[in-house]
């Protein structure tokens, strides 16, 4: 089964910082991540969150009048012999 995560992509840092200032306050988990390159080449940051709460964080960028670029989800990536030598 391939798991997927979902990224909040932003135009730049300062949406990002806000979001999730304002997804904090609410008690929304979100996470502070990398931008996936395969999602976006441009602001170096992005939200990680449940897809539970996708609706949840729509309604708050909405009320905030936070501009994002868009809500992607992406089928995690993850290595297990990443940086592995011998």
């Amino acid at each position: 089964m391939n798991k997927t995560q979902h990224y909040v992509l932003f135009p730049n840092h300062d949406n990002g910082m806000r979001l999730h200032k304002e997804l904090k306050a609410e008690g929304v988990r979100a996470v502070i991540a990398p931008t996936p390159r395969s999602a976006s080449k441009c602001c170096g940051i992005s939200l990680l969150i449940e897809k539970d709460d996708i609706e949840t964080v729509k309604s708050c960028i909405a009320v905030h009048d936070i501009d994002i670029l868009d809500i992607v989800e992406i089928v995690r990536d993850i290595n297990p012999n990443r940086d592995k030598y011998c």
